[in-house]
């Protein structure tokens, strides 16, 4: 490939993996993010393609929360081409992530990424967002054209009080982020509550009321953000669940989760198929 005609959002490399599902194809990409080489994880299904896109924004930083191969599987199954990108620094990749900094141009390009392959039918890419993902998701909402609907999913919406609330996260968050109160500005811009309307996508909030690691008060204070703002939203709280729900609620999360997806691309007038809810 020339160097000089690489763009943000270019695949460098797509590697097919070992996948035990057998009705989709796993990769390993590396793609290029304000240059530098992201890597990512790319499902795609093998029937009913082409189909609509999706990034779907993982949490957690480096090795704590890396894209879990069976989730991503899961969506992919209910008739999504679905990307994750690791985030820079992450599995090989260059730069070092910031959560919700520059890192967030791994995100907006992963939607260029996801619009340029053929098995992708054409429209805004949803994105679904989980803990720290969520931000990223609402920061790639804000930011990116091409961002459809956004679903937080457990998801940090003020990362000032992630800082009060998660004592065990201090070190992390001042060594990326710095001090809360010496750089304020910094939460307050990887912080959605704050900027709710500049979010121009419908949002989906799920979060269970029992989640430890991030309380379900963001959830409130998010979706208070966006009815202040005017904005297209809906809240689903899940009774007693805790931060990752267990497998068979996750399953019906998701079937939920994805037909609000399905109905709002259909909405903007996208080509969509219904989802699938007999995934195994």
């Amino acid at each position: 490939m020339n160097t000089l005609a690489i763009r943000n959002g270019d695949i460098l490399e797509k590697n097919e993996l070992k996948c035990a599902a057998k009705d989709v194809l796993l990769y390993l990409v590396t793609y290029v993010s304000e240059g530098l080489k992201v890597k990512g994880y790319l499902v795609v299904p093998k029937e009913h393609v082409p189909c609509p896109g999706l990034v779907y924004c993982r949490g957690g930083i480096r090795r704590v929360g890396m894209v879990r191969k069976r989730r991503i599987i899961s969506m992919a199954r209910r008739g999504y081409v679905v990307f994750a990108p690791f985030y820079r620094g992450n599995e090989g990749g260059e730069g070092h992530e910031d959560f919700g900094g520059d890192d967030r141009y791994d995100v907006c390009h992963a939607i260029g990424l996801v619009q340029s392959l053929p098995e992708v039918t054409p429209g805004p890419v949803p994105l679904i967002g989980f803990s720290r993902g969520g931000l990223m998701a609402l920061l790639a909402a804000k930011e990116c054209d091409q961002a459809g609907p956004v679903v937080v999913w457990g998801g940090v919406s003020d990362l000032l009080e992630t800082y009060e609330e998660r004592v065990d996260l201090r070190r992390m968050l001042k060594r990326v982020v710095g001090h809360p109160r010496k750089q304020a500005e910094e939460y307050v811009s990887r912080s959605p509550v704050y900027w709710a309307e500049a979010i121009r996508v419908p949002v989906m909030i799920v979060h269970g009321t029992s989640d430890a690691q991030v309380n379900v008060r963001q959830a409130h204070k998010l979706a208070e953000a966006l009815e202040k703002a005017g904005k297209d939203y809906t809240m689903e709280l899940y009774d007693r669940l805790p931060h990752r729900f267990p497998r068979e609620d996750d399953e019906q999360a998701l079937n939920a989760v994805f037909a609000w997806i399905t109905r709002k691309l259909m909405e903007t007038g996208g080509t969509v198929q219904e989802p699938k809810t007999d995934v195994p």
